[in-house]
């Protein structure tokens, strides 16, 4: 059974950074992609980053380059996202997810961006 389980979000200031962790388990994590997605009230999933299985091949949006950077750690099992320069409209519930679809997420972590 897939479990992912995200923490690290919470209240930060504009041009503040945050880094979010997904420990993973369920699955064998060093043979999939994965993926950080986001919601903000009323829009649907915002694909955010995706990773390789081994972490050599990373995409993000545009929206984001730049400013997060995806990683994992395969002998622990758990996925990050670090983001930096935030601003007011990253705001959103962050998920992580297994491979590049959203079937497969966690509960979410909230990020709030305000002054």
């Amino acid at each position: 059974q897939v479990r992912l389980v995200e923490s690290g979000g919470g209240l930060v200031k504009p041009g503040g950074s945050l880094r979010l962790s997904c420990a993973a388990s369920g699955f064998t994590f060093r043979n999939y992609y994965m993926s950080w997605f986001r919601q903000t009230p009323g829009k649907g999933l915002e694909w955010v980053s995706s990773i390789n299985s081994d972490g050599s091949i990373t995409g993000s949006a545009d929206s984001v380059r730049g400013r997060f950077t995806i990683s994992r750690d395969n002998a622990k099992n758990t996925l990050y996202l670090q983001m930096n320069s935030l601003k007011s409209e990253d705001t959103a519930v962050y998920y992580c997810a297994k491979d590049r679809g959203t079937e497969n997420r966690g509960q979410g972590t909230q990020v709030t961006v305000a002054s």
